[in-house]
């Protein structure tokens, strides 16, 4: 099934989840239990990424082939091009295609210290094409409400996005974002563009100070006062914490859904708990 055909239902809100591979140093089998929590919470789809940092593709399929084989939920397989060139993409195309995944999420992909990136596809709109033209596959893209930490203004990060759908994304998943008035801005300037597609937006709820630490500095994302001293009050207090967190993300998605937002896309961090507390919590509101 072609994820585009879910945002149809203009009367719904999709939702949507993403889980990571497993570190190394743990079994495939600690996703997999994961996967099977979030099962029960009845997402749209379940997108699998490359792990931190791009460092565990090689997992990326598997997964994504059990959520499709022994969950019966739509997977949205990563790809990246600063982990693959050309024959890796082919090798990872034949793979999908054998396990029935037919939705690729092209991503540029993080640039990972010491790690030289390949240099086949310099942008994703350059893996989008190469796809698009090696199988019947649906591609979805990124984008970034607070403008790509590496484009010089929102303008050029438009454009390019822009060009990304052009070049076959039929379906957008945002960055991560604390600001929802920054989202708001965002989809204006995307559809004044002449970006039409579904735009999924891409929440984390965060329950720990080092983790919202370490994704503010990958992905740029401001801060909003508000969210900033949540954060301080509760920084030596994890269960209070979490129950902030988690009670921030529910009011940014009542937010978003009461403004007509297309998708929301949970980042659960392997986290089954939060993912269910969010979900009961908004529920009858999608």
């Amino acid at each position: 099934m072609k994820i585009s055909t879910l945002y149809k239902d203009k009367e719904k809100t999709v939702l949507s989840f993403e889980v990571f591979p497993p570190k190394k140093t743990s079994g495939i089998e600690t996703v997999y239990k994961t996967l099977d929590a979030l099962v029960d919470l009845h997402p749209a789809y379940i997108s699998v990424t490359y792990g931190a940092g791009g460092t565990e593709a090689n997992n990326t399929g598997v997964i994504a082939s059990y959520i499709k084989k022994e969950l019966g939920i739509e997977p949205l397989a990563h790809l990246t091009c600063v982990n693959n060139d050309k024959l890796t993409v082919e090798r990872e195309l034949e793979e999908f295609k054998s396990n029935g995944i037919e939705n690729i999420l092209a991503l540029r992909g993080d640039i990972v210290p010491d790690i030289e990136p390949k240099k086949d596809f310099l942008h994703a709109s350059d893996l989008c094409s190469y796809i698009k033209a090696r199988g019947d596959f649906e591609l979805a893209g990124a984008c970034y409400p607070e403008v790509h930490i590496e484009a010089k203004s929102m303008v050029e990060d438009i454009r390019n996005l822009k060009t990304k759908v052009e070049c076959g994304a039929e379906h957008l998943i945002s960055q991560l974002f604390f600001d929802n008035g920054a989202f708001h801005n965002f989809m204006d300037m995307v559809r004044c563009a002449g970006i039409n597609v579904p735009v999924a937006a891409g929440i984390m709820p965060v329950t720990n100070t080092s983790q919202i630490q370490r994704m503010v500095s990958m992905c740029g994302a401001s801060l909003p006062a508000k969210f900033s001293k949540i954060m301080q009050k509760y920084e030596n207090n994890p269960e209070a914490l979490r129950d902030a967190g988690i009670a921030y993300a529910v009011e940014q998605i009542v937010d978003l859904i009461a403004n007509g937002v297309e998708g929301i896309h949970l980042y659960t961090m392997n986290n089954p708990y939060v993912a269910k507390r969010i979900t009961d919590a908004v529920g009858s509101l999608l």
